[in-house]
């Protein structure tokens, strides 16, 4: 995935398928975890039109093609502020490895979906460069990807992607564990900083690590939100924890800044 790195303020020194009402009643950690896709497409400024290409491809035939198949397009996304511009992000989630292997033989098995492939590879051209898949399992306290409720006439919300390098997979693990039961993502729900999903890799680049996906009503209000964050006393308090700082657990921090397109379910 291409990231930069944006500043808040200053930056940090850093369905396995179950009854509704069972799957209440669950500890969060008991709860089925979420597969998530999170497919990059890079795209050229061409007269192919590429973006525009490959996102009404997606909406009109990838989503639907892969609900048939029992999974779901959750948000389509395009570069705001991020480098190697212009690009697609689409964001995907299985109820399991399993169920995701599934939808894939369904994709492939099914007629109108190849069919409608067929058509757009037959325009000539390129509908993108070249395309990258990270997959993650979503973190136990928050097994499913969150989507945000829309709310009529508001603007479309900004989305960041962040992604936490680690050096090895324990230090990956002690910082999963801030989010999980040390508090950091209880944090973020207070000061207005809102979750999307939070994700381990478990297929990708630069691993380990793990991304998540926060929204915001604007520009303004991530900066409020993010001073919030760095000034709370409840994460002070987190970040002074002997063997819990950056430097001990946290190689690299890179994020950017993204707008949905009109038809992402996610916006």
């Amino acid at each position: 995935m291409r990231r930069c790195t944006i500043p808040y303020m200053t930056r940090r020194k850093s369905l396995l398928t179950v009854p509704a009402a069972a799957a209440a009643s669950m500890p969060a950690a008991d709860k089925p975890r979420s597969i998530l896709e999170l497919r990059y497409f890079q795209m050229r400024n061409s007269p192919d039109g590429q973006v525009q290409r490959t996102g009404d491809f997606i909406r009109d035939s990838y989503m639907p093609a892969l609900e048939r198949a029992g999974g779901k397009v959750q948000g389509v996304f395009a570069n705001l502020i991020a480098p190697d511009g212009p690009f697609l992000y689409m964001l995907c989630s299985y109820p399991g490895l399993g169920a995701m292997e599934t939808a894939m033989d369904k994709l492939r098995a099914d007629a109108k979906y190849q069919k409608e492939r067929a058509a757009l590879d037959a325009k000539g051209g390129l509908s993108y460069q070249r395309m990258e898949t990270n997959l993650f399992r979503a973190f136990a306290t928050m097994p499913n990807v969150e989507v945000p409720p829309v709310e009529a006439g508001k603007p479309a919300r900004i989305f960041e992607l962040r992604t936490y390098e680690s050096n090895t997979p324990t230090t990956l693990q002690k910082k999963i564990a801030m989010f999980e039961t040390g508090g950091e993502t209880a944090i973020f729900r207070r000061v207005g900083l809102t979750p999307v999903f939070f994700g381990e890799a478990i297929a990708g680049q630069r691993m380990p690590n793990l991304t998540y996906m926060l929204t915001y009503d604007s520009l303004a209000a991530r900066e409020k939100n993010w001073a919030a964050f760095v000034s709370d006393p409840a994460w002070l308090k987190l970040r002074a924890t002997p063997g819990l700082s950056d430097p001990e657990i946290v190689s690299n921090i890179s994020n950017i800044l993204l707008r949905p397109l009109p038809f992402s379910p996610i916006r």
